[in-house]
């Protein structure tokens, strides 16, 4: 368990709760796979803890919802969790099913194939089996790449099940964020990075339609964590080759 998470939990002294939706899948730096079905590691938990310690109506306990990907709006929309946390990147089709708070992580996204592929371009993937998560940013990039057959993933550990598609041979390689692409490009000796797309996907906390007070609160707490360095100090921690990309303004 983080720091960040022992001081949310022990300032918790009102009894205050924040149930957030999100994925339990193994994807450093962003978030581990949970050893107990209740705590979490990584940048986005530790990140949320931080906030959460921060609340202007008082800090509150993170308690982790825990849902396949495709169930995390629904289940904020349906009142069992609060607010989703989970690699949400700010497009029109879930901005019109729940509120978004400002950013706390802006990314780019990568294509990841096999250690002995020689594509480096989106040109050279014609005929390519290429993966992404259903419904997300990156099959949204992937829709771009000329003559490629998209493979859409779901279920409870999409990011394993993409990884082992890929070097099975069952696809030729897929598409996430360049966060976790980029380690496992470098760090795993059957991968390798084709190419980055600049993309700058905004990453925000989702709250039920209409949940003014909660947004309003994580966005001051937001504002204030990245105004003081604490947001990005946790970045750091976790992503020490990314430059943090977060302003107060912006």
């Amino acid at each position: 368990m983080t720091e960040a998470t022992n001081s949310a939990g022990a300032q918790a002294a009102n009894g205050r709760v924040l149930r957030l939706a999100c994925i339990d899948s193994e994807a450093l730096p962003l978030f581990a796979k949970s050893p107990d079905g209740i705590t979490r590691d990584g940048y986005e938990p530790e990140a949320a803890a931080l906030i959460a310690s921060r609340l202007g109506g008082g800090p509150a306990r993170i308690e982790w919802v825990m849902v396949p990907w495709e169930e995390m709006i629904p289940a904020v929309r349906r009142g069992d969790a609060d607010a989703v946390w989970c690699g949400q990147g700010e497009t029109p089709e879930r901005a019109a099913l729940v509120d978004f708070t400002r950013p706390y992580a802006v990314f780019n996204e990568t294509l990841v194939v096999r250690a002995d592929d020689p594509a480096r371009s989106p040109e050279e993937l014609a005929g390519y089996r290429i993966g992404a998560i259903k419904n997300s940013t990156n099959m949204k990039l992937a829709e771009t790449f000329p003559g490629v057959e998209l493979v859409e993933f779901e279920g409870e550990d999409v990011w394993s099940d993409m990884i082992a598609a890929t070097r099975s041979g069952a696809i030729d390689g897929f598409v996430d964020d360049d966060v976790v692409m980029i380690p496992l490009g470098r760090e795993d000796p059957d991968f390798v990075e084709a190419f980055t797309v600049p993309t700058g996907n905004r990453w925000g906390v989702g709250v039920a339609p209409g949940n003014d007070a909660l947004r309003e609160e994580l966005n001051a707490a937001l504002e204030g964590s990245i105004a003081d360095g604490a947001l990005e100090a946790v970045w750091k921690k976790w992503m020490p080759l990314l430059d943090f990309p977060l302003t107060k303004e912006a």
